[in-house]
């Protein structure tokens, strides 16, 4: 299966520079990705431009969960945990490629081999309200097990104060591939113009106010800017923690809506922890928790839920955040964690709407609201990955009721339901179809196939014609080289960082060994990309910059992944 042309930047720049538009989306994460394609499967002629490259803010460093949240459901928002549960079970039903069923711990630790009668209680009827709201769907009701199978399922739990645990069913997603698939389903099967590295600059009204095009600036490899006028009827702001600032273009004035919350992860060897499914941790002295998920080789484990005043555009892991999930893992595990293991970190704000209250931000909700501008430009806030599809339809629902004059009769309601994302179709045969590739290895069609469904054939396609192309794109790690022309030449990938940290998640699981694989990473797409030596070098400088001040910022040692991902026995 081999794309045509339309996820290509100079493609997708002429049509935003010629084209008039319904709709044009300001914001490339999963919600302006979301709000595409519900528009463009309206039948609305629409576009999106994003300032950096497409879930390069907070969609590409979430969680990676697919769920209801038993958290949010013993704070009372019964709503939102029915509506997640159901957007999950779409998702599953969508994207069976991308988004897997993941089952999960929550250990009981008690005192003296008791838990308290209160605290037993309350985790039994929660676990019984997620069933009953929607977790149900998933076909698997939660459980309660003992102790001997709680370790069994993770093994390192500190057993003293394990006294049982629960069991119950979500699911999870790398939330930058569910990003780009989106987008591409927007492009490649409803026509919709996309592109990165494009700034909305100004916001255009007519005699009456109302918005009628934005001005935009796009950026290209080498620096270079160009101005131009994208023709609209309507705009919808989708900029996440940034979307203040495109309210300022509109409204002129200083917003101040959003309560940005800091997010971060760090990924260890999953040989440390060795758990088979994914936990939720209770921090102890706090009222939170922190998921721990294995992943392949590794296990990430998060999150931190504070808040941030920090510059939204570079947030990261420091010492302090490191510090707290190590005590949080290391209070309930006989395995201690240190600095040493930590192989990649990554920080993410999410962008919840401000409230009266002065509480914690993990005790805000997670809900979207959608307001509407005086001109007509409608901004889409809060919010989580979960529910981007419902609440991309409640954004075009408003565009289409009270800012579009005289819509087309197929935009009056969401079509995305059922709406199966690209790479949906031949996933179950993919494994049958690469039979006709005898030069790609066997291990490595699992891989392509879950992270490309049936269009994993078109990888297979280049593999065979060069085999080359089936090694590993960075030694430790599962990425193929076949995956990075795959980025360049169809999903609008630009520089090393675009393949590394977004195409492909080997920032995020081995960054020193991502940084030392940098300059043979740029030889590799220099020529799809047309790029000189001199501009290749530029782009491996970059990446291993931004490497760089990841590491340092968190205050880690280089980890090299040969050693990490060694035998447990060579762990201190």
């Amino acid at each position: 299966m081999q794309p045509a042309a339309p996820f290509r930047r100079p493609d997708a720049l002429r049509a935003l520079r010629t084209g008039t538009f319904d709709l044009l989306v300001i914001g490339g994460g999963i919600t302006g990705a979301g709000v595409l394609l519900d528009a463009a499967s309206r039948g609305l002629r629409v576009g999106l431009i994003e300032r950096d490259d497409f879930a390069s803010g907070t969609s590409s460093k979430s969680s990676k969960l697919v769920h209801g949240g038993i958290r949010y459901l013993q704070q009372g928002e019964i709503g939102l945990v029915y509506e997640a549960l159901a957007e999950r079970q779409r998702l599953l039903d969508n994207a069976p490629h991308l988004v897997k069923m993941l089952p999960f711990l929550i250990p009981m630790f008690g005192r003296d081999g008791v838990i308290p009668a209160k605290i037993a209680r309350l985790l039994g009827a929660a676990m019984w309200g997620y069933d009953l709201t929607g977790g149900y769907r998933i076909g698997k009701l939660h459980k309660r097990v003992t102790k001997d199978e709680a370790l069994g399922y993770f093994p390192t739990l500190a057993p003293e104060n394990l006294v049982s645990g629960y069991l119950y069913y979500d699911a999870a997603a790398d939330d930058a591939r569910l990003v780009t698939t989106v987008l591409r389903t927007a492009a490649y099967d409803y026509g919709a113009a996309v592109a990165n590295r494009v700034t909305a600059v100004g916001i255009n009204r007519d005699a009456a106010g109302r918005v009628h095009s934005v001005e935009a600036e796009a950026r290209s490899a080498n620096g270079s800017t160009e101005r131009f006028t994208i023709q609209t009827r309507a705009v919808v702001n989708a900029g996440g923690v940034w979307s203040d600032e495109v309210r300022a273009l509109d409204e002129g004035s200083d917003p101040d809506s959003i309560r940005p919350a800091k997010g971060i992860h760090i990924t260890v060897p999953h040989r440390l922890l060795g758990n088979t499914i994914a936990a939720v941790i209770p921090v102890k002295h706090d009222r939170r928790s922190v998921f721990v998920v294995p992943a392949g080789e590794f296990t990430y484990i998060g999150t931190t839920d504070t808040d941030y005043d920090g510059p939204i555009d570079d947030p990261q892991c420091s010492a302090a955040d490191v510090d707290y999930l190590l005590g949080a893992i290391n209070a309930t595990n006989v395995a201690t964690l240190t600095t040493d293991d930590i192989v990649g970190t990554w920080a993410g704000l999410r962008p919840l709407v401000k409230s009266g209250s002065s509480g914690r931000t993990a005790d805000l909700s997670r809900r979207h609201k959608v307001r509407r501008s005086h001109s007509g430009v409608v901004t889409i806030t809060g919010g989580k990955l979960t529910t981007y599809r419902r609440m991309a339809a409640d954004t075009v629902d408003e565009v289409v009721r009270h800012v579009l004059v005289d819509p087309p009769s197929t935009a009056r309601r969401s079509r995305t339901k059922r709406l199966r994302l690209r790479g949906a179709e031949g996933y179950e045969s993919v494994a049958h179809a690469a039979r006709s590739y005898p030069a790609v290895p066997r291990d490595h069609i699992e891989h392509l196939a879950n992270r490309y469904g049936g269009e994993a054939r078109a990888l297979f396609g280049l593999i065979q014609s060069d085999p080359t192309l089936g090694e590993p794109l960075v030694d430790g790690l599962p990425y193929l080289r076949a995956e990075a022309i795959f980025a360049v030449r169809h999903e609008m990938a630009a520089t090393v960082d675009d393949v590394l940290s977004r195409r492909t998640r080997a920032r995020l699981y081995g960054r020193d060994d991502a940084a030392a694989a940098a300059d043979a990473v740029a030889e590799l797409i220099a020529g799809e990309l047309g790029w000189d030596p001199a501009t290749a070098a530029a782009s491996a400088d970059e990446f291993r910059a931004l490497c760089e001040h990841e590491r340092s910022a968190a205050e880690l040692p280089h980890v090299v992944l040969a050693a990490a991902l060694g035998d447990a026995a060579a762990h201190p």
